[in-house]
């Protein structure tokens, strides 16, 4: 029987999942580098790792409130195809195998707003709706310049090496 890895998170009241292979690491909220005039799910850069990464408040994203201040909020670092970023949650809940026969594909995929739930696991006693960080993240508006932004610092970066 095949499944998938997700690492499961809280956003409001419900449960989403990412594909455990987009995942680097899970943190706490710690020092984020507001930068002016950014897009409202953008709270700014903070440094992981040694690595400067754009944090997006998934909160702001789905229901046009600020997770920032919850108390159990984390930060879900990840991979996609086009930059590493960290997704601000409500909460960090655990990883968890689902079998792909519980894995159902969703019509929202068509509604331009929501391309990225890919699919609803639907298990006994909870749904949790699976994220794509990669189309999550080329559907935010203004993502393109806050990437171009991050190259030029890394190339500057290495230049003054």
């Amino acid at each position: 029987m095949s499944s998938e890895k997700v690492v499961v998170f809280q956003c409001g009241n419900e449960e989403y999942a990412v594909p455990i292979e987009h995942v680097v690491s899970i943190e706490k909220l710690e020092q984020v580098n507001p930068i002016p005039h950014l897009p409202n799910y953008l709270i700014g850069l903070m440094k992981i790792r040694g690595e400067l990464m754009p944090i997006i408040d998934f909160e702001e994203i789905l229901y046009h409130r600020s997770g920032v201040n919850f108390e159990n909020a984390r930060v879900v670092t990840m991979h996609t195809q086009d930059m590493s970023l960290g997704i601000l949650v409500k909460e960090a809940k655990e990883i968890l195998d689902i079998a792909t026969e519980d894995l159902k594909q969703i019509g929202l995929v068509n509604y331009t707003k929501t391309q990225y739930f890919t699919a609803v696991a639907n298990l006994e006693n909870r749904m949790i709706t699976i994220v794509d960080p990669s189309i999550l993240v080329r559907s935010l508006e203004g993502i393109k310049d806050i990437q171009s932004y991050l190259e030029n610092m890394k190339k500057e970066e290495i230049g003054s090496l």
